[in-house]
Formats: structure tokens, sequence, C-alpha cells
């Protein structure tokens, strides 16, 4: 390791990982400082590849804590301009110090405000009514079968609607609206393995007036 100019600079071969990517790093994923360097000298400083990287720890983590019990957390409520439409939402963790964070704050909030421009129907996938789903699929059905296709290709096609049609409808599957790229469950994962603790989305109520 070197300092230059009071900026670290650690080398991984001919790569240098200076401060600059660190924040670079830290700004699209939210993750630690040292978490960030770590990812960024196991990737050779290759930022994409570091995101992932650290997207696939959050992953991880969360799939250890999502055992733990969750009895505190907060309920979020976001007013879009205008008092016509608004959004509560319960965000749960493990301990009060957690609920009380910045981080855990803005990430309710955040979700909140996602619920209220993307209009999920559910949690997940096993909140979504099966009568809906199951509307959807004959729909879906009909369509294929109404153009001539063979049974086997309509199970194929309609596979396939129901899936997209899941991940448009299910909140954590939804992609946020201020990153396309990251998953409402990204944005989870990160924050899980930030506070170290089980943090999960319980439920929401989506208010629209007219």
């Amino acid at each position: 390791m070197y300092i230059f100019n009071r900026r670290v600079v650690q080398r991984r071969g001919n790569v240098k990982i200076t401060s600059q990517m660190v924040k670079e790093l830290r700004d699209k994923t939210n993750a630690g400082m040292m978490d960030c360097k770590k990812a960024l000298t196991e990737t050779a400083g290759d930022l994409e590849k570091a995101v992932d990287l650290l997207r696939q720890k959050g992953l991880a983590v969360a799939a250890k804590r999502a055992g733990r019990e969750t009895k505190e957390g907060v309920v979020e409520a976001y007013i879009h301009a205008g008092g016509k439409l608004g959004v509560m939402v319960e965000v749960a963790c493990e301990t009060d110090f957690v609920a009380k964070t910045d981080d855990f704050r803005a990430f309710a909030k955040n979700v909140a405000m996602h619920i209220a421009a993307a209009n999920p129907i559910a949690v997940s996938r096993e909140g979504v009514p099966e009568d809906l789903l199951q509307r959807e699929t004959d729909i879906y059905t009909n369509q294929a079968l109404e153009s001539g296709k063979p049974q086997q290709i309509v199970e194929k096609i309609v596979a396939g609607k129901v899936e997209k049609y899941l991940a448009e409808i299910c909140l954590l599957e939804q992609k946020y609206i201020k990153d396309p790229d990251l998953s409402i469950q990204d944005l989870l994962n990160e924050l899980v393995a930030k506070m170290g603790e089980n943090i999960s989305i319980r439920k929401f109520a989506r208010f629209h007036i007219g």
C-alpha cells in the first residue's frame, strides 16, 4: 500500500485501487468502505464486477439472516405532491438500534416512494391473490390458443408471460425507480449486509384518490 497526497492507493498487479474508485463503488452500492476496497481488489479494479460481487455477498448474508425474528422496525409514510396519492409501508428488523439508523429509515422512505410510483400488487409472489394470477393465466392461454400455436408451445408462452407479469407486480422483484439496474430485493440485500440483521418488508398499503 502506498500513500500519495493523502490518497490511499492499493496495487493489484498493474491496477491501482484509488479512493475515487472506492467512493464511486460506495455511491453505487452503499456498502462500507472496507468492503468496497476488498471488492475492487478482488476484481482487479473492475467496477461492474465489484458491484456484482457485493450484491452476491449481500444475497448470501441475507440468506443467513433470513430465519431471525424481526420484532422491531418502522412504519414509513409517503404522500405525493397534491395529497392524492399516499403509501404506508412496514419494514421490520431485529433491533431498535438498527430501526433508528439513518440508513434503515432512508430505505423505508425510498421503498414507500417506489411503491407510490410503481404500484406493486404484493411484496412477493406468495402474496399475489390466486384469482388474479389465474385470470391472467387464462387470458394468456386464450391469446396463445387463438393464434393457432400447438399446445406445447402455448404452455411455454404462457409460462413466460406469467413469469414476466409476476416480476412486474411483486415489489421485491420490481426494478427500483431511482436505479433500474437494481431491484428492490437488491436494495434489501445490501441493507441486510450493511446492518448485519434480518430485515424484511412486511406489508404496504397504497391509497389513491380518483
